[in-house]
């Protein structure tokens, strides 16, 4: 007879599995910036995409193994196609899919075996940064829908806490391109530097016409990671020092103490300077 085993134990099982094989996956930060939304993930592969399109506005990212998400994103499509040809193509929505992967990932976690090993994320463009919609999902079909960023992979708890710290609305596709690396770079185990071979960016653009994305390679992207990384250097340089005391401005500071021992306290000078600031199918 086989082993009697607790339904409550089957999903504790389940989902500790998946979890510990989305925590082998490197990381992917979705980002909101002015124009658009911006996707960020450490791949070095040029062949096997961990961001992908799925119809005009709809983007899709994931992490985990590689084989299973991209049946998801295959669906995805078909199931994007189907619908925009049947009725129109404005009928297709980021809702309307993430729920039709909801409903696949919950079905695949309850019945078989073995779980899904992916998290994703359905992002969908709007006319204004108030309409776009991000939504995440887990391996059990679990969906949230997120606003302003987005952070998934073995690092996405420390990726998340150093977006909480350092995101702020407005900034533009650079910056937030520099931003996304640099949360990436710092969230690992030590400190590392992420060049553009190492990533793979693309972009939602609601100032394009018609089909929205658009993946940031070779001069567009170095010219990105340039600018951004010029900007910074020149917001970190010190503030010019102060010019140097000559002795009458001596004397009268010595009056000032003076005067100060008398009764008055005399006001601490305030000087500003700088703030401190290996690829497999998993992936």
């Amino acid at each position: 007879m086989p082993f009697y085993v607790p339904a409550e134990q089957q999903v504790k099982d389940k989902a500790d599995y998946a979890r510990k094989g989305i925590a082998r996956g490197r990381s992917v930060v979705v980002l909101q910036y002015p124009d658009g939304i911006l996707f960020v993930a450490e791949n070095p592969s040029r062949a096997l995409h961990k961001v992908s399109e799925i119809y005009d506005r709809i983007a899709f990212a994931a992490v985990g193994k590689y084989n299973e998400f991209e049946n998801l994103r295959k669906a995805g499509v078909r199931l994007a196609d189907l619908q925009g040809y049947s009725y129109d193509r404005r009928d297709v929505t980021g809702r309307g899919l993430a729920n039709a992967y909801a409903q696949t990932l919950g079905t695949i976690f309850t019945e078989s075996i073995k779980p899904y090993e992916v998290e994703i994320v359905v992002a969908e463009v709007g006319d204004s940064a108030e309409e776009d919609q991000i939504y995440r999902l887990t391996y059990d079909g679990s969906v949230a829908d997120e606003h302003r960023y987005v952070a998934m992979g073995g690092s996405a708890d420390a990726i998340a806490n150093l977006l909480e710290q350092r995101y702020h609305d407005g900034a533009p596709l650079a910056d937030a391109l520099r931003l996304a690396v640099d949360v990436l770079s710092e969230a690992g185990p030590s400190p590392r530097t992420l060049p553009a071979t190492q990533l793979e960016v693309a972009v939602l653009d609601r100032t394009r016409p018609q089909r929205k994305f658009q993946r940031l390679l070779g001069p567009r992207l170095d010219g990105l990671l340039a600018s951004s990384a010029g900007a910074k250097g020149k917001a970190s340089k010190s503030a010019p020092p102060a010019p140097a005391a000559d002795a009458g401005s001596a004397d009268a500071a010595d009056g000032a103490e003076a005067g100060a021992g008398e009764g008055e306290s005399p006001k601490p000078d305030r000087f500003s300077g700088p703030d401190t600031p290996p690829a497999g199918s998993d992936d």
